[in-house]
């Protein structure tokens, strides 16, 4: 046998065994209190722009497309997710005092003006989370909206 097949075939089995080493995912089904949207007002288009272009990886639940099946690709996207949820988890905002939910805010809209986010690695796949200048605008104009709401709350 030569070597380029017996490499071939460890990488094969490597492949196959990591498939059974899965990361968990982030999916609830339970309530989650805590939302943003459970404590401050948007209109249903912002919610609707929010949940499509930023819950993947900024809230408890995550719609996983089919490739998250996929080992190293499953490992990827649980990283990427926990560290959305990091810097930013809608399901848990009104968990946060007021003054690291007026930070997150303002961190927010540096992120959607300048077209940081969402990630062009998700809208490559995800073309429904693209957000046109005038969507940007609107979300921005909400999370101005918000902070007005959470700045008389910091001490």
């Amino acid at each position: 046998m030569s070597t380029t097949r017996k490499i071939l075939i460890a990488l094969l089995a490597v492949f196959i065994i990591i498939q059974l080493f899965r990361p968990d995912k982030n999916q609830s089904t339970a309530e989650t209190p805590n939302d943003i949207f459970a404590h401050y007002q948007a209109s249903e288009n912002t919610k609707q722009l929010i949940h499509t272009a930023c819950y993947d990886c900024h809230s408890n639940n995550t719609v996983y497309p089919w490739y998250a099946e996929i080992q190293p690709v499953a490992w990827w996207l649980a990283d990427h997710v926990n560290e959305g949820k990091s810097e930013l988890n809608f399901s848990e905002f009104a968990s946060y005092a007021p003054k690291k939910a007026d930070h997150k805010m303002e961190e927010f809209i540096e992120m959607i003006k300048e077209g940081e986010m969402p990630l062009k690695s998700y809208t490559m796949i995800h073309g429904d989370a693209k957000l046109s200048d005038e969507q940007r605008a609107e979300l921005s104009k909400w999370a101005e909206e918000l902070r007005a709401q959470i700045q008389p709350n910091i001490k």
